[in-house]
């Protein structure tokens, strides 16, 4: 069975730009392999899940093949499939947002004027 480093095998899949940004990822614990906190010197092979907290919700994948070299995105996709249970819980995420009311609706004038804050601090009895 062949295997790989865990942090090349991201970088490879393009989940991280560079493999020492992989690698710091998997250090500060954002990346599990099967449940369990992983090193970047962790191997990795096929039918493997790789949990990446890159985003919110974190991305599960299932390793479907390994790659020493990074490809082009479309080879890279082939690596990994992503579960049911991720793909369901972005689309939940990503509807959640859209239907979350913009923040920026909630400040209906905007900063108070010069006049306002005059106003304000009479009321205040400055």
């Amino acid at each position: 069975m062949v295997k790989i480093r865990l942090d090349k095998w991201l970088w490879a899949a393009r989940f991280y730009k560079t493999r020492s940004l992989a690698a710091q990822e998997i250090g500060k614990g954002r990346v599990l392999v099967n449940g369990q906190a992983a090193k970047p010197a962790r191997e990795v092979a096929a039918d493997d899940l790789v949990s990446v907290r890159k985003n919110d919700p974190p991305t599960e994948v299932r390793v479907l093949a390994i790659s020493n070299v990074r490809g082009p995105a479309s080879v890279a996709h082939l690596l990994y499939e992503e579960t049911p249970e991720s793909l369901a819980a972005r689309e939940h995420a990503m509807e959640t947002r859209r239907l979350a009311p913009e923040p920026a609706l909630d400040i209906a004038a905007g900063r108070p004027t010069k006049r306002d804050r005059r106003l304000i601090g009479q009321i205040k009895g400055r």
